[in-house]
Formats: structure tokens, sequence, C-alpha cells
């Protein structure tokens, strides 16, 4: 195991600086570092030579090329310690392991009832991710899990507030009550929010403007706005789950209202409408599958679906102006619902918001959601306030 030490207290937001820079691939060297900073270079050595000492950064010996010594290379030094990530469904969460510079090391997916219960459900997450780091990484410490939920979360309180299907939910904070069950640091976050956080981790850089919708048993969207989670005023910026579909049936939502997105375009929606016309489907991957070998009941109903999502998503996308719309879920893989919101979008919205727009599919796809917990709590983790924790002590 890697020697550790602490960073001292007033240099902790320059080191977190720097770890941010090496995280993000902004910067390998330390002139890298001089340069983007504005700190001298030997403020910038001193910094590094620290986080070297700290077990938080290692220096390998960089491409050759050119005349002259050849560069040293910084990068996080993942080893000693791991996090777990935690995709949280109605019926199923995804679970995956990973280092400290964000590798992952395992994953795993297992059946899950939300509607046992918090108490229920966060006790067998904690389980969960302790197995599954003693059986991967056992010298290694578990320092933190990342969780997203399939319901709103507040981003001042960070309190779960009305989530449908959630029963025992409302008001509680489930990263809160997580840390206390594991004496660990937890972040929690909406699971929309963090498949679009996710998706930011596996494309370029440049693509720091653009909207990802979950469109699964329900419909969710994420915000990434110049390459950060927008989340508005209490967390709620795009949640379109409950926008009223003009001209729709009027259905019946969790919510109470009728004709609501999710009430007529989810993946639970075309289940029910399906069942009720006499076709054999018992999840939203049913309806896909069949879809795949040209039912013609379950295509209509997708492609209708696509559309109403894309009658709602094109308001948005005049307004924000994003470059890339992003569809995720297990209803993107059908090929008649992305159709639906294609036709939609290059239907409602004006030109010049289209021209450049890029309507694709997950890049991600069913990791977008473990991709982005564990990139909440890794960056949760790597802010001044927690670096004298994050490495293990040396044995």
């Amino acid at each position: 195991m890697v020697a550790t030490g602490q960073v001292g207290s007033p240099k902790r937001a320059d080191a977190a600086k720097l770890l941010s820079l090496i995280r993000g691939d902004a910067a390998h060297s330390r002139a890298q570092l001089a340069r983007l900073t504005g700190l001298s270079p030997s403020t910038v050595a001193q910094r590094v030579d620290e986080l070297v000492a700290a077990g938080l950064v290692r220096e390998t010996d960089g491409e050759a090329g050119g005349v002259g010594r050849r560069p040293r290379h910084l990068e996080i030094n993942g080893d000693g310690a791991v996090v777990c990530a935690v995709d949280l469904g109605s019926h199923h969460a995804n679970f995956g392991l990973f280092d400290l510079a964000g590798h992952r090391l395992a994953d795993r997916t297992e059946p899950i009832d939300i509607t046992a219960g918090p108490e229920h459900v966060l006790g067998w997450v904690a389980a969960t991710a302790r197995t599954l780091s003693a059986h991967h990484r056992p010298d290694w410490q578990l320092r933190g899990i990342g969780i997203g939920l399939p319901g709103p979360v507040d981003a001042r309180t960070r309190a779960m507030v009305s989530p449908s299907r959630m029963p025992g939910w409302n008001g509680l904070r489930p990263g809160e009550r997580l840390a206390e069950m594991t004496g660990l640091t937890v972040q929690a976050d909406n699971d929309a929010n963090l498949m679009a956080l996710g998706e930011s981790t596996v494309r370029d850089h440049d693509e720091d403007h653009f909207v990802f919708v979950k469109a699964g048993s329900s419909i969710g969207c994420g915000v990434i706005a110049s390459g950060r989670i927008y989340r508005g005023h209490r967390g709620m910026a795009g949640d379109i789950s409950h926008v009223t579909v003009a001209d729709a049936p009027a259905v019946l939502c969790s919510c109470g209202r009728t004709a609501c997105l999710d009430a007529v375009a989810g993946g639970s929606a075309l289940v029910r409408a399906l069942q009720a016309e006499g076709v054999s489907v018992s999840d939203a991957g049913d309806v896909v599958a069949l879809a795949g070998d040209a039912h013609p009941q379950a295509t209509q109903a997708l492609r209708e679906a696509g559309l109403r999502l894309g009658v709602i998503l094109s308001t948005i996308m005049n307004f924000y102006n994003p470059r890339s719309l992003i569809l995720g879920g297990i209803l993107s893989q059908a090929e008649a619902f992305v159709a639906g919101v294609r036709s939609s979008i290059y239907s409602q919205c004006l030109p010049m918001v289209t021209d450049e727009l890029e309507v694709t599919t997950s890049r991600a796809r069913e990791s977008a959601g473990v991709l982005g917990a564990a990139r909440l709590i890794l960056d949760e983790l790597f802010t001044p306030q927690r670096l004298d924790g994050l490495r293990p002590t040396a044995s």
C-alpha cells in the first residue's frame, strides 16, 4: 500500500484545484498545472510533492519525444481505496465499484422492489456495496457511495420530494440516512441527473451543452450546461415527467393529474395500454422486443410515445439551444421511438436550433447512471474538506 500523509489545511484549496485539473485530463505535467492555475512553478512543485507523498498522485516517465529530458506524467493514484456507485431503479439496481482514479473494477445488477421502503432498500444497498468491495478489493478501503434515485431530490436540502411509486421516501434525506448506516461519505441525486453526468464522462470535452432524456418505465431528464449538471433552484430542472401533453388521452397519473407525459409516454404506460389491447407484455423491454419484430401495435405505441415526448422536448430545445439531445433508457433502443422524437423536434423547433442539433442515443447506455454516481461521489471526496481522509492509512 502506498505510504500516505496529509495535505496541510492552508494548502487544501490549491491541492484540490491541481487534482481537479489532473482528474479532468486538463493537465498532466507540472508546467501545465502552473500555466492553468497561475500558481508559480515552485508552488506547484511543492503542492505536487505533497500530493505524491499523500498517495493521491503518482508521477511516471512521460513519452519520449524531442530534445531534452523526458517530461514527467502526473496521474491520480487510484490504488488503495474504492467507491461504490449505485443506480437505483424501481425494480433493479446497478452497482459499480471504482478506484479513486475513476476506473471501474466490477459491476453487479440485482433485482429490487423500491416499494419495500427506504430502510429496507438503503440497508440492502449498504450491505451490497460492502460485499462488492470485500469480494473484489478485500485489502482496499471503501470510502464512499454515490447513489441515483428514481425520484426528485431537493438540491438544497438533499431530501426527496413527492417521489412517485416510492412510499415512505417523501422528505427523507437518503444520502444522509445511508451515511448514518455505513459511516461513509455518501452523495445522492436524481437518477436522470446522474445519467446525464455519466454520459458526459464518455463524450468529448467540447460537448458541454446537452439534454439527456431517460426513457424507461418512466421518463426523466437531466441538463448539462457548460459541462455541469444544471439543477435549478431546488433541483427540479429537467423534471418533465408531469408536463401535460396536449391532445393526449386523459390517463390518470400518479401525481393525481391526467395526461402527464409519464402517464402517456413512459414505458409503464405503454405496457398498460398494450395489455388493455390484449398484447402480452410485462415490461418496457417486452414492448421494445416486440417492435423489433415488427409488431404493429407495439411499433405504433412507441412511435406515438416518441412523438409526444418530442413535442415537450421541442420547447426545451428552443429555450436552451443545446448541442445535443441524447436519448437513454430502454425505449431509446426502439427505432420507432427515436424516429418519433426526431420527427417532433425537427417539425416543432426553429431551423437555427436544429441546424447543428444532434439527436442521438446514449453512448454510455445502461452504464450511464453508475458512471454518473461514481463521478458524483469522487467529486465530493476530492473537495478540499475531504482530502485528508481520502487515502487509507498505511498498514
